[in-house]
């Protein structure tokens, strides 16, 4: 399978909603119940990323929309602050936030790994400590763990960044 990344549209909405719901259920069966808490990602956050055209979507061989994730370039206020380490540079970066997929393929996270490291080759992403899948993940496909960030509302999340 070789899945497809495009900018997402409003229309993509109402199936963006279905994702996360189904990537909240799978974090809570894998031992992380408490990162994307209350509703988070809000309709709202993700309609508004749309408008920034940064949220993407990732879609399958017969076009069915099955992954997504938000693109944003440096900078990025939560990650002016770091404790416990440092980032491997100070050079312009973008982040990866918000990946999800709906559990339907394998490789999700791969392909769109890979499409932004076209874009961008110095990336950046955080997670939650409990988040022990996207840890590994992230560390497969060659970020490094740099130290902690703290998101907006004032919980830590594990740093990384990889370098082309």
């Amino acid at each position: 399978m070789k899945p497809t990344i495009r900018p997402a549209t409003f229309t993509d909405l109402d199936r963006l909603m279905e994702i996360f719901e189904a990537a909240r259920r799978f974090m809570e069966s894998t031992g992380n119940p408490n990162q994307w808490i209350n509703g988070y990602p809000q309709r709202e956050l993700i309609a508004e990323e749309i408008n920034q055209e940064h949220c993407y979507v990732c879609q399958d061989e017969e076009g069915k929309t099955i992954g997504t994730f938000c693109f944003v370039p440096s900078p990025d206020p939560n990650y002016a602050r770091i404790e416990d380490g440092v980032w491997l540079n100070d050079a312009p970066y973008h982040v990866i936030h918000r990946l999800a997929s709906d559990g339907s393929e394998k490789g999700i996270f791969k392909a769109c790994i890979d499409w932004c490291a076209l874009q961008d080759t110095n990336l950046r992403a955080d997670t939650h400590a409990d988040n022990k899948v996207m840890q590994h993940l992230l560390e497969k496909n060659g970020f490094i763990r740099c130290g902690i960030i703290y998101v907006s509302n004032g919980t830590p999340r594990i740093a990384y960044q990889r370098k082309g």
